[in-house]
């Protein structure tokens, strides 16, 4: 694995005060959770018929999913295209992407009216429904997450349990074909979210509503991949004082600055092929988000990844990946909820104190069971600075 070491569990205390605050978001998520169960979605949230995808589903359920795509990216990278060099960020990447459709499915359980029949796509299909074909995408590559990440509960209880060792034995005949399906799957559900709302050129403002949105969807997801990759590893790092996996990151930067052109080129060009410029001046939120998002989340941190110091410096390096981790993440909020516009709408929507203080749940506890995934099973190889 280059030059780095084995991946291992991390020797630090586990309770720490961010995991305190962790506990506290978690638990302030609960009591919501619970009464939208007893009291209905309206009584927790703002979701009416005109507005019927809100917070959670641009937030929870379309950013979380393009957060997680740095999972298939660096196993494209590292299995498929044989850049082992790479392979010390892979596990963590797996565990983020692992976690972040663990909770886009767990928040698809809270957002739907009717939670109990959440297994019924699997049994009834509709091959006409995008939706299906999201949900198909989702529910098997949530499966091969699975697969994927078990080898490394395996290696932590190797010796331990016969049935687990001889599993073992068996998923890694076949993982190269895990390895295979799970990029497959994401292109085409990161893909499909974009084609959900090719059915509302109504409903969906122009600045965003285009024939390539699916494109666009897939572009922006793989071009978000190793920028992900690279917050939440300096963010690891820094936290549990590891050495940052710079000699990796800085690499990884390069390949992104590929992948953002394309996604900013195919996004900007078709603004200017479809004329939708001429709503950048009307002084409207979403001509305001349009540019936040293109600006901020492609523009500058493109920019700013051409200068080899920013490649080179984890602080600046840290702020270009976030800038494209909030520039998509912005757009998928843009997609589904800015730019959504319902021609009879009387109002417009404004997400409920519940649906904030869910989704601020459901993030910390993807931080909290990434911080006990780390401190128990070999995930991260950084060594220890004072090493």
């Amino acid at each position: 694995m280059s030059n780095h070491a084995q991946p291992r569990p991390i020797n630090s205390p586990f309770w720490t005060p961010g995991v305190f605050v962790m506990l506290a978001f978690m638990a302030a998520a609960a009591p919501f959770i619970l009464a939208r169960y007893i009291k209905g979605l309206g009584f927790v949230t703002n979701l009416t018929d005109i507005y019927p995808w809100g917070l959670w589903i641009g937030v929870d359920v379309a950013s979380g999913v393009a957060l997680a795509a740095g999972g298939f990216t660096t196993a494209a990278l590292a299995h498929i295209f044989g850049r082992h060099h790479y392979e010390a960020v892979t596990r963590p990447a797996l565990l983020t992407a692992m976690l972040g459709y663990t909770f886009v499915a767990v928040g698809l359980f809270v957002d739907i009216g009717r939670s109990w029949a959440i297994w019924k796509p699997a049994i009834f299909w509709q091959p006409n429904s995008v939706l299906f074909e999201v949900a198909m995408c989702v529910m098997i590559y949530l499966t091969v997450l699975y697969i994927e990440f078990f080898p490394i509960v395996a290696e932590r209880l190797r010796g331990k349990f016969p049935i687990v060792d001889s599993l073992d034995k068996i998923i890694d005949k076949f993982m190269w074909l895990f390895i295979i399906l799970g990029v497959v799957l994401s292109c085409m559900h990161q893909s499909g979210l974009g084609s959900l709302m090719l059915i509302a050129p109504t409903k969906l403002h122009p600045l965003w509503y285009t024939p390539i949105l699916p494109l666009l969807f897939l572009t922006s997801a793989i071009s978000l991949g190793y920028p992900m990759v690279v917050v939440e590893t300096i963010i690891a790092t820094s936290s549990l004082k590891l050495d940052r996996e710079m000699d990796v990151l800085g690499p990884l930067t390069r390949i992104t600055l590929l992948l953002l052109g394309i996604y900013g080129g195919l996004k900007i060009g078709d603004m200017l092929v479809r004329g939708t410029y001429v709503y950048l001046w009307d002084g409207s939120a979403q001509s305001f988000a349009f540019m936040a998002e293109v600006l901020l989340g492609v523009i500058i941190p493109w920019c700013m990844l051409w200068i080899p110091k920013v490649r080179k410096t984890p602080g600046l390096l840290f702020t270009a990946a976030a800038m494209v981790v909030g520039g998509v993440v912005l757009n998928r909020i843009n997609v589904f909820i800015v730019g959504y516009q319902p021609p009879f709408a009387q109002h417009s929507y404004y997400p409920a104190i519940g649906e904030i203080l869910v989704t601020a749940g459901l993030v910390a506890s993807i931080m909290f069971l990434y911080r006990l995934a780390v401190t128990f099973l070999p995930v991260l190889s950084a060594r220890r600075k004072e090493a």
